[in-house]
């Protein structure tokens, strides 16, 4: 019995690494796609604080009526844009999350179902090309929770973002940096690296 089981849960495995890498892909694509959004955050941020430290009355500019009105318009609109494409991208980023929250979590239910078909050898038993069982869930455990965390962090700044919130929206793209995680990116290209003969095997 403790056979089939491990079996069926290596098929499971198998599929959960598979998903996992494949929106790492989805996940480093968005983040990339995010960078120069962040930047333009930060540069029209600094375009308004420019239009505010400016008396337009007193340059050559003056003969157009309404100017610092109708730039002051246009720069939030632009703001108003960036924000939003962000936020596309975070239902991107939520789209890859959740796809590998629920893969984990279905694998953790698969396991506690065949539990008491399990000997504790054949759940950390490893071999050169497969793994065992408990550092697989670990391992897909320890990654899930990496993006969760970490849409939650992005999410949150997001929402902290204003259009009219000038100093916040100027130091966004530095705390949206920060927020960069490469160890923990390391550690799951590692991981998928250890799995790929398990993986591939069928």
């Amino acid at each position: 019995m403790s056979t089939l089981a491990v079996a069926t849960l290596h098929q499971a495995l198998r599929k959960s690494f598979a998903t996992l890498e494949s929106n790492q892909k989805v996940w480093k694509s968005v983040l990339a796609e995010c960078s120069p959004l962040m930047v333009s955050l930060g540069n029209l941020a600094e375009q308004s604080r420019a239009l505010s430290n400016v008396q337009i009355s007193n340059t050559p500019l003056r003969g157009f009526p309404d100017l610092e009105e109708r730039l002051r318009f246009k720069l939030l609109e632009a703001t108003d844009i960036v924000l939003g494409k962000l936020n596309e991208k975070m239902s991107s980023l939520q789209s890859a999350r959740d796809a590998i929250s629920n893969q984990v979590a279905s694998i953790l239910h698969l396991y506690e179902q065949n539990a008491h078909s399990l000997d504790l050898l054949a759940v950390t038993e490893g071999s050169t090309t497969t793994p065992s069982v408990a550092d697989m869930l670990e391992w897909l455990q320890d990654a899930e929770r990496h993006y969760r965390q970490q849409f939650l962090r992005r999410k949150t700044l997001l929402q902290t973002l204003r259009a009219d919130d000038l100093s916040l929206l100027e130091s966004a793209p530095q705390r949206w940096n920060s927020l960069e995680s490469p160890s923990a990116e390391d550690h799951i290209t590692d991981t998928l690296c250890k799995v790929s003969f398990f993986v591939e095997s069928q």
